[in-house]
């Protein structure tokens, strides 16, 4: 079942009345921040993410914007949200979560493949999974989803990987990833955009790095926390060079193979 087709949406409102009563009467279902969340995601789904502002969102619940203040702070709360809902569906997935007895690149395949099916699910929303966490923004590659990063660094270092390995396996795992997706879906017509305010007025992200306080919200991820200061690095050259060679290698054995 499509998203859009379990959720009530625009003016598709549940009718609510009795036979007695002279007619039903329209009422708007009271708002959560979850179906905040939810609505959110079927507008992006429905419309893009270049479409998605407070005014529109509210207006597709029948509210004023600044009803959704209430459940968000911002327009890229918001965003970071509607990210991390979108990404816990990884977490509920018991094919993707790492068992006792997986070994690493068995559940590196299985992640692969479930961030794949998310990026399929929400073509519109995916794009903005590659963008920085206003708390991280020096992670190299971005990803909007701290909750992706430290899960995948603690499972590597959990089946033998040194920090440094780890963090290198994040790099590169994540930039062929999230790259290979992003062409995947710009290949069905899904444009990158740009995610600042569709209202004029996005706010800056968080600047803090390495060595000055960090926002609080890190403090939920110690292994990113810990690693901070290796992934910020800005020269990917080593990761480049090496996926370069890999590919050559691969090209080569397919000329000798046909």
């Amino acid at each position: 079942m499509s998203a859009s087709a379990r959720r009530p949406t625009g003016g598709e409102e549940n009718r609510a009345g009795d036979a007695g009563s002279g007619g039903a009467t329209l009422r708007r279902p009271a708002l959560t921040k979850s179906s905040v969340l939810e609505a959110a995601i079927d507008f992006v789904d429905r419309f893009g993410l270049a479409e998605l502002s407070m005014r529109k969102l509210g207006a597709s619940l029948q509210v004023e914007a600044m009803a959704l203040y209430r459940y968000v702070d911002s327009r890229d709360q918001l965003l970071d949200a509607m990210v991390d809902r979108v990404v816990d569906q990884l977490y509920a997935d018991p094919d993707v979560l790492l068992g006792p007895d997986d070994d690493w690149q068995t559940w590196l395949r299985r992640v692969a493949a479930g961030v794949r099916r998310i990026a399929l699910t929400h073509p519109e929303l995916f794009p903005l999974i590659a963008t920085r966490h206003r708390a991280a923004p020096w992670i190299r590659p971005p990803l909007r989803s701290l909750r992706w990063i430290e899960g995948f660094l603690a499972g590597l270092l959990s089946r033998g990987f040194s920090e440094d390995a780890a963090i290198y396996a994040y790099r590169a795992f994540g930039s062929f990833l999230i790259g290979h997706l992003l062409l995947e879906n710009s290949a069905d017509g899904v444009e990158p955009v740009d995610v600042g305010s569709a209202d004029g007025a996005g706010a800056e992200p968080a600047r803090a790095t390495p060595g000055e306080s960090s926002p609080p919200m890190l403090e939920a991820y110690p292994t990113i926390l810990r690693l901070s200061d290796r992934l910020q690095v800005q020269d990917l050259e080593e990761e480049f060079r090496d996926a370069l060679e890999n590919l050559l290698r691969r090209l080569d054995r397919a000329r000798t193979a046909r």
